[in-house]
């Protein structure tokens, strides 16, 4: 999308959510659509008219920090809706030096600290939703995902393309809300990226979920939270989950997860971990004759004993 119109999707997404009687006006009297008026928010922000009627139309060029702090406060924004509304406001101004985001290439270093974790699933992927590096037991349980060769190691694509997906994720409509908010996010930040934006082009063009969770503008931190996964080889799982940056290179993020101690999900993670621990030499070793980590030795898949 033309980045003028980001913006002035963004914005009427956000006024259009927002009653008078949550914005503080008092006799808002009757109304066509829902939301505020122009007028209304440009009264809580503190400009005219005419001003917010251009920040509206796409031009955030020059806008100061306050009056976009102003605006987050009019509309009610939350931490990474304000985050995206500066995203969008830097890309207003003279196109400044970013250094390229890094390939997908885990280091050695990374690797061997991801090996060392035994307990507890990790895995990193990139803003672009795309895999990194893992330690066993987190490729072990993203292995439906990170198997399928049609998904090239990416979670958006196994999400909305893959027919496995919503199987894999009991929550599946929650998990696809939260992705397109989060990549709607990475795309503020990283606008110009030509990878990025092929990604989301393909999504657009090959499923009507993510076209229409596109079209509602939400961003989203991904953070922390609670995912449940029904895995093939040991059953359902609830796993708590805390997202890391990493300093040394920002454009990757790291997952880890862990469940209840004690609880089923507890035990069928460290199942897991023993039915995949011949593979720990490596998170692409092949497992005996021939087979792929997620399949038994004789080459079928889901045969192994499954607890509900």
């Amino acid at each position: 999308m033309e980045r003028r119109a980001e913006v002035t999707e963004f914005l009427r997404s956000r006024r259009a959510r927002i009653t008078p009687d949550r914005a503080g006006i008092v006799g808002g009297g009757h109304r066509r659509v829902p939301g505020l008026r122009r007028e209304e928010v440009a009264m809580l922000t503190g400009v005219s008219v005419e001003y917010y009627a251009r920040m509206e139309r796409g031009n955030l060029r020059g806008v100061s920090v306050e009056v976009l702090n102003a605006l987050a406060r009019a509309l009610r924004l939350d931490d990474a809706e304000i985050d995206h509304l500066h995203d969008l406001a830097r890309l207003a101004g003279p196109p400044r030096r970013r250094r390229e985001p890094a390939e997908q290439a885990g280091t050695p270093t990374l690797q061997r600290f991801l090996d060392a974790v035994t307990g507890a699933p990790m895995w990193v992927r990139d803003f672009r939703l795309d895999f990194v590096a893992a330690n066993a037991l987190g490729r072990a349980l993203y292995a439906p995902m990170l198997d399928d060769p049609a998904n090239r190691g990416n979670m958006a694509r196994f999400t909305f393309l893959s027919p496995a997906s919503p199987l894999f994720f009991p929550d599946w409509a929650e998990n696809a809300d939260d992705l397109v908010a989060t990549l709607r996010s990475y795309s503020g930040q990283h606008p110009r990226d030509a990878k990025l934006t092929a990604l989301i082009d393909e999504l657009a063009a090959h499923s009507e979920a993510f076209r229409s969770r596109w079209a509602r503008h939400d961003v989203r931190h991904h953070r922390g939270g609670v995912k449940r996964i029904h895995h093939p080889l040991v059953g359902d799982l609830e796993l708590s989950y805390q997202a890391m940056a990493l300093p040394e290179n920002p454009d990757w993020f790291m997952f880890a997860f862990t469940a209840e101690p004690g609880s089923p999900s507890d035990e069928r993670l460290q199942l897991l971990g023993k039915l995949t621990a011949p593979n720990r030499a490596g998170a692409g070793a092949a497992a005996p004759n021939g087979a792929t980590p997620m399949e038994s030795a004789d080459g079928r898949k889901g045969v192994l004993p499954v607890t509900s």
